[in-house]
């Protein structure tokens, strides 16, 4: 199957619309994305159809899960390329976009797409987010924070659950390891402020990934102590 066909039937199997206009932003930020790869080191998914769903239907699957309203301030915690909080935006217009990530490379190229792709209410914050969730502007300032990062739960809930509301959501978007990690995680996550709301689990369609979106429910105010100094949340997890 070709990108577009993968693109609008897979996202349709999720049941979530997208427009002609849309697919073209999903298009032209695909062609950036491979272009600015030359140069630095983006992504190491570079076929047209490991790009669609791997990239761009693996991080609409956020949207599928009735926890993001479509006016919602999310914050994409450890962003890379945009992956997945650019092509949520692109599905939902409406959500308020935040993009953190700490090589000022990565964000440049973010920029490069926000502004050939016109997106109005995206941001893009050069920072570690051991840093940032310190910062008043974004500490405690957002409905939902997500991330694809590649680290275990318990560091996960420590870079981001400092950016949620109480009463918002942090959705980690893992692996099939999930339940496994999670069962370490528990004091980490409740020790943040958080709780497990729930484990959902998504099969990207046209591919034979299955994974597991974490959702854990922001109900108290994270101790002012969190996040700690790098590299203390990677390095020493919260048991």
């Amino acid at each position: 199957m070709i990108f577009d066909d993968i693109l609008l039937n897979g996202s349709g199997k999720m049941n979530i619309d997208i427009s002609s206009s849309q697919l073209d932003m999903v298009k032209q930020y695909s062609s950036l994305l491979l272009a600015w790869n030359e140069k630095i080191n983006l992504t190491a998914i570079t076929s047209p159809e490991e790009i669609a769903t791997k990239h761009f239907l693996d991080s609409f699957t956020p949207l599928t899960t009735g926890y993001i309203p479509s006016d919602a301030s999310v914050i994409d915690v450890g962003t890379g390329a945009g992956f997945p909080g650019l092509p949520m935006k692109i599905a939902s217009s409406g959500i308020k976009l935040t993009l953190l990530d700490s090589l000022n490379k990565r964000i440049n190229f973010l920029k490069t797409v926000i502004d050939e792709l016109s997106l109005t209410d995206t941001e893009c914050v050069h920072s570690r987010a051991e840093d940032a969730g310190h910062d008043k502007k974004f500490r405690e300032s957002f409905d939902v924070a997500v991330s694809r990062a590649v680290a275990n739960m318990s560091s996960l809930a420590e870079l981001c659950l400092p950016f949620v509301k109480v009463g918002g959501v942090f959705m980690a978007l893992k692996g099939p390891m999930a339940d496994e990690e999670l069962s370490k995680a528990s004091n980490a996550i409740q020790t943040l402020g958080g709780r497990l709301e729930k484990v959902v689990s998504v099969q990207i369609p046209f591919s034979d990934l299955s994974h597991k979106i974490v959702v854990i429910k922001k109900d108290r105010h994270t101790p002012t102590q969190y996040p700690r100094k790098a590299p203390a949340p990677t390095k020493t997890p919260i048991n």
